[in-house]
């Protein structure tokens, strides 16, 4: 239990960055690997003892989830494969705790998502049992209302696949709020709040946490980062250019959010690409028409072709040729 904890405790110093860092990754597949080599001695002293499948369930899991992350699909793989048996042989402890349907409640949920979303891994999934999303759904509910170890780690993957696969931000908010104000120094806990209140059109909540997540940010706090960073300012330029008409701090928002987002590599689309886009109607508004011709520059290059975005930025750019 404490090395699985510790490798859990090191992997939440790596969710804020969207795994990007690997600077723990070491670490936590040292105590991740040390947690399976103690409970592979216990499963091998007793096959009947569930502790010892439902840590080496988790810990397998989470190291194929990394593993998954850095695109080592082999290893990945193999993790998943052993999760997966000591998942089957818990299932007779199913009863003692909602710890142990975790596993099982992921597997469910994504064994049936992934290969809709990852078409090039439905050879992968072959050797796998089939799924079922709405019972997958149905278990992470009930881990995240009651299990311990694990109740925090159910309640993210719940709101991120109520908001993100299941299209009901209105179900995630509950959940959003919940974390957010449990964990207040949890970066990606505020943002991913953050996210929410702006989907939902609760500005004055979005406002204050986007200024929490900035000003932690600048004093140096653990996993306050370029991600966080990225949404705050986004959402702060938009609260500025359409709630106050500040357009002067809109502008600073929205460059500060491009420049995050180029620290960290994600300028291919999202947050990047609004907030040039903000930018070029902003600049367009002040008949800043070199400003504008730079933002749209980059809203055409970097949007889907024949999206509305793109269709605007065309259409300014052949104007002013």
């Amino acid at each position: 239990m404490p090395y699985f904890l510790l490798g859990l405790s090191t992997w939440w110093k790596i969710v804020p960055t969207n795994s990007q860092s690997k600077q723990y990754d070491k670490l936590f597949f040292a105590y991740m690997d040390t947690a399976i080599t103690k409970g592979e001695k216990l499963y091998q002293a007793d096959n009947r003892n569930y502790e010892a499948c439902f840590f080496l369930a988790a810990a397998y899991g989470f190291d194929g989830r990394l593993h998954a992350d850095r695109r080592d699909w082999r290893k990945a793989t193999v993790s998943a494969k052993r999760a997966l048996d000591y998942l089957e042989i818990s299932k007779e402890a199913n009863g003692l705790s909602p710890e142990f349907l975790f596993g099982q409640a992921l597997f469910n949920y994504y064994a049936v998502w992934i290969p809709d979303n990852y078409p090039l891994l439905k050879p992968v999934l072959l050797f796998f049992p089939k799924g079922n999303k709405a019972l997958g759904l149905q278990q992470l509910r009930n881990v995240a209302d009651n299990g311990f170890y694990v109740g925090p780690e159910a309640r993210v993957f719940l709101m991120k696949i109520l908001l993100n696969e299941e299209n009901k931000p209105e179900a995630a908010m509950p959940i959003a709020r919940y974390m957010a104000t449990t964990y207040p120094d949890n970066a990606y806990c505020q943002r991913f709040y953050s996210l929410v209140c702006f989907n939902q059109g609760e500005f004055r909540e979005c406002e204050r946490v986007s200024r929490e997540v900035l000003d932690k940010l600048n004093r140096g706090l653990p996993g306050y980062e370029a991600i966080s960073g990225r949404y705050a300012t986004y959402f702060l330029g938009w609260l500025m250019q359409n709630k106050y008409k500040d357009f002067s701090k809109a502008k600073d928002y929205y460059q500060r959010c491009i420049v995050f987002s180029e620290s960290t590599g994600e300028t291919t689309g999202g947050f990047y690409l609004y907030a040039n886009l903000a930018l070029a109607r902003i600049a367009e508004k002040d008949k800043d028409q070199q400003a504008a011709v730079r933002y749209y520059t980059v809203v055409r290059d970097k949007s889907e072709r024949n999206s509305e975005q793109y269709n605007e930025a065309k259409a300014y750019l052949k104007n002013k040729k």
